[in-house]
């Protein structure tokens, strides 16, 4: 593994130095971090004087702190079939960046074992404040008796919390290998408030999106910003995932880091109208009936100007030489509260929502559509995954259903003061 040169303006490592950063403004993606640690690694085991045994007691440590449900865990988040969307989308984000942190860990043991990181500057005495990370009983025994002391739980703990730090930098991200996380000289510390408040809102309420949203911003630029569902900053865009991703089984609550410079600062995605339920709303029962099919539609993105540090963005629909425009916030926003039927677990029924409208028609009503005269089905079969999202932008959110075709829906009732259901059948996955 390749660690820098000292050079005049990279100090050598060793000493109260574990890192070469330079000042601020510095990106490293998460494979690059997690290098740039491995000689608070080095100095354990040169204090220590540790073997390829104790490596085992390590690893075993960093696996209980990322793990969920462990004595030993960082992120008390219990998942279960009841839990929010949003937490078992990041729960289970948690577990597979934490696997795979701890076989990077594994590997950097068994390699600084018998090819260490030079330390110029001298051995490595690093004062790190105590976060409350619990030791596996074999763990405190290492650093705290026999060999270890107070020099190496200070290394040990330094290294543990910025592992911490970098697993839940990464947790907004579905391509989280790829995001370039601002570094300074005290590693991912930078993000300790904003990580706090994210975590708070995830432990002991129900996380906003915009919470997450806000949260990758800090990991990614150091500063938060407006409310919103996504950002954009002069090395790349943070979106949600559904826009690269079949509606039907895309994140919710997850973004998509994507390496397309389009702002000098960073800029905010906002939806045009910030409360849905004031918004104006068109029955089903006055569009166009459905007596003809849509036939294809195309789709593509827009964006609209910058001002006061956001801007929006929508869908443009195009059939037969006409255009439909769709707020890109409000479909992602339907997106997220959309239900998900599961004939599996015994959603559904023999008989389909009697009525039906076209997409096309609802796409061109104006304001959200909506019904409180009984379920309607709207046929999105065979439309791009762009056009679906675009119409759960027209559709009111509330009580809409996203559902795989070949399977039919389950009946709801409705006590005649709110929505009917709004049904969306769409491709079955394997058709992607």
């Amino acid at each position: 593994m390749h660690h820098p040169t000292p050079t005049p303006s990279t100090p050598a490592l060793g000493g109260s130095r574990w890192n070469a950063f330079p000042g601020a403004g510095t990106t490293l993606t998460a494979r690059d971090f997690f290098t740039a640690t491995e000689p608070l690694l080095q100095g354990i085991i040169d204090d220590n004087a540790l073997t390829s045994a104790d490596g085992k007691v390590l690893e075993d440590q960093i696996r209980a702190t990322l793990a969920l449900g462990t004595r030993e865990t960082s992120l008390p988040l219990a998942i279960g079939p009841d839990s929010a969307s949003a937490a078992r989308e990041l729960g289970a984000q948690a577990e597979t960046i934490g696997r795979e942190l701890t076989s990077w860990a594994t590997s950097a043991l068994e390699r600084l074992l018998t090819d260490p990181v030079p330390l110029p500057a001298g051995p490595l005495v690093v004062r790190s404040h105590c976060y409350g990370h619990l030791l596996t009983p074999s763990a405190a025994d290492l650093l705290r008796g026999r060999r270890g002391g107070p020099v190496t739980m200070q290394l040990y703990n330094e290294w543990l919390h910025q592992m911490v730090l970098l697993r839940d930098a990464l947790l907004p991200f579905t391509n989280w290998q790829d995001v370039p996380l601002l570094i300074t000289p005290t590693g991912l510390r930078h993000a300790e408030p904003a990580r706090d408040a994210f975590l708070t809102e995830l432990l002991v309420r129900q996380i906003r999106h915009a919470g997450i949203v806000d949260f990758a911003r800090h990991v990614v630029t150091g500063t938060s910003g407006p409310a919103g569902y996504g950002f954009e900053t002069g090395r790349g865009t943070a979106l949600p995932a559904v826009l690269d991703q079949p509606p039907l089984t895309a994140p919710r609550h997850l973004l998509t880091w994507r390496t397309d410079p389009a702002a000098d600062d960073s800029v905010t995605y906002v939806a045009e109208v910030q409360d849905y339920y004031a918004a104006p709303r068109t029955l089903v029962e006055d569009l166009p009936p459905a007596n003809t099919a849509s036939g294809p539609l195309t789709a593509r993105t827009g964006t609209g100007p910058v001002a006061g540090g956001t801007r929006t963005a929508r869908i443009e629909v195009t059939h037969d030489g006409t255009t439909a425009h769709v707020d890109l916030g409000q479909a992602l926003r339907g997106h997220r509260f959309a239900h998900r039927s599961d004939p599996a677990a015994g959603d559904a029924h023999t008989d389909a929502a009697p009525r039906t409208a076209t997409v096309w028609s609802a796409l061109r009503a104006p304001g959200l559509v909506w019904t409180q005269a009984g379920d309607v089905t709207l046929d999105a079969t065979g439309q791009d995954d762009l056009v679906v999202l675009a119409l759960l932008g027209r559709l009111y959110p509330e009580n809409m259903t996203l559902h795989p075709a070949g399977h039919s829906a389950a009946r709801t009732t409705t006590d005649g003061t709110g929505p009917s259901r709004l049904v969306t059948v769409v491709d079955p996955p394997q058709a992607h």
